[in-house]
């Protein structure tokens, strides 16, 4: 059975919070789960250990999967936050996350970087992040609606010939969810454009080019909100089946 990794999101104590207040929780939002438990697939959550306690339970992954939640800090791509006290992101995550992706990296393994993830691996590759789209963009559409939140979608434009192109073909307006107040603003060295939202130009996905057998790819949306909902969504699984598919034939 192959086993993926995936990062978890954490939560902080809080005394307002009934169970578990004083703790330190790590998570994983549950399509995520079902979206990375498919046949022949261990999904296995990555605890926070430290670097010590952390390393041989990563060599026993086959695979990484980088999901959603809280922003990355400006710090850590050498920002100052552009508004006091707004968007101050995770740094204690970033940290966690940034060690996990070098492992992945260094180690040739196959990456999946999913919305937040998307924009860790850009940061990692030295790129930088719009902190908040709306405010440093205003020509821009809207990203993200809490009400509507996953049911917000736009269309995407692919990248000719290069790997979503190739996994998805040549289909007619290719459209996904859209639940992020950030961006990619400056592309990471080494990391190529597989696609735009078509309306803002926006860029929702990229590879690393010298990832040997292009095994890591990430993606500005959520494909595991997207599960079993079909057209116009973009098919979550194929995607997916692409990463496995880097997996064994590591």
């Amino acid at each position: 059975m192959l086993k993926i990794g995936i990062s978890s999101c954490f939560m902080y104590p809080d005394p307002s919070r009934l169970v578990f207040g004083p703790k330190n929780l790590a998570y994983v939002e549950s399509d995520m789960f079902r979206y990375v438990a498919q046949n022949g697939v261990l999904p296995v959550l990555i605890p926070d250990l430290g670097s010590d306690g952390l390393e041989q339970i990563l060599k026993a992954l086959d695979g990484f999967v980088f999901q959603g939640g809280t922003d990355l800090a400006p710090q850590t791509y050498g920002e100052e936050p552009i508004k006091d006290g707004r968007w101050l992101g995770d740094p204690y995550r970033d940290s966690y996350e940034m060690e996990i992706m070098d492992f992945a990296v260094r180690q040739k393994k196959p990456i999946l970087a999913i919305c937040r993830g998307v924009q860790l691996l850009n940061v990692y590759y030295g790129g930088t992040l719009y902190q908040d789209i709306a405010t440093q963009l205003p020509h821009s559409i809207t990203h993200r609606d809490a009400e509507k939140y996953d049911n917000l979608v736009h269309q995407l434009s692919f990248e000719t010939g290069k790997t979503l192109e190739k996994i998805y073909g040549n289909i007619e307006n290719p459209t996904v969810n859209s639940v992020h107040h950030q961006g990619i603003k400056t592309l990471g060295k080494g990391l190529e454009t597989l696609a735009r939202c078509l309306e803002d130009g926006m860029i929702e996905a990229v590879e690393v080019k010298m990832a040997p057998n292009k095994n890591i790819i990430g993606v500005q949306w959520h494909p595991e909100f997207s599960v079993g909902k079909g057209e116009p969504l973009l098919d979550p699984l194929k995607l997916y089946n692409y990463f496995i598919e880097k997996v064994k034939n590591q």
